[in-house]
């Protein structure tokens, strides 16, 4: 296992430090949910791509072959992000287009993000 520097939070007191806004309960929840969601390699694969074409859609045919498993269980991760409300698709005859919900991502992102705290590299 190789040793990596981990950010440390300088704080001279751990009691003393504040969330901006906590989450209630409901919020909780949905963030889990999408979370849950992300926690599997290829479904933050197929985010991953589905994002890195922003304002963008992306057709489920350029997304298949970048795996090796089949159509349905590729559509059955995609169903997933969807539920999860990180993605929304259109179908247009035979193929179904995705693209990311930038707000979903957003509140990701938010919950992640630490402020007022300084963050200074651990000792090696």
């Amino acid at each position: 296992m190789s040793k990596q520097k981990l950010p440390v939070i300088a704080s001279t007191d751990c009691c003393n430090s504040t969330l901006a806004s906590p989450l209630d309960h409901e919020m909780a929840v949905e963030l889990a949910n999408a979370f849950k969601a992300l926690a599997d390699p290829v479904r933050l694969r197929l985010l991953s791509l589905i994002a890195s074409r922003p304002g963008e859609e992306v057709c489920v045919c350029e997304l298949t072959p970048q795996f090796e498993l089949s159509q349905p269980t590729i559509s059955h991760h995609l169903k997933v992000l969807r539920e999860a409300g990180l993605i929304d698709c259109q179908r247009r005859g035979t193929w179904v287009y995705y693209w990311v919900i930038p707000a979903a991502l957003h509140r990701l992102s938010d919950v992640l993000v630490t402020t007022g705290a300084d963050r200074v590299e651990a000792p090696a």
